[in-house]
C-alpha cells in the first residue's frame, strides 16, 4: 500500500487568489484588482467567517 501524501494547508490568501482568478476570467477585470477589491471589503462583512 502506498502512503497518502499530506495534502497542502489551505490559507485565506489561496481562497482570495482562487476567487479572484475565477472572477478575473468571467468579468476580464485583471486579478490584482480583484483580488485588492475583495481584500479592501473584509470589513464590510467582518462577522462572517469561511469554511476552511
Amino acid at each position: 500500500m502506498r502512503k497518502r501524501e499530506e495534502s497542502k494547508k489551505v490559507t485565506l490568501d489561496m481562497i482570495y487568489r482562487s476567487v479572484a482568478s475565477s472572477t478575473a476570467i468571467e468579468t476580464g477585470v485583471p486579478t490584482k484588482t480583484v483580488e485588492k477589491k475583495l481584500k479592501e471589503n473584509r470589513t464590510k462583512y467582518q462577522s462572517l467567517l469561511l469554511a476552511l
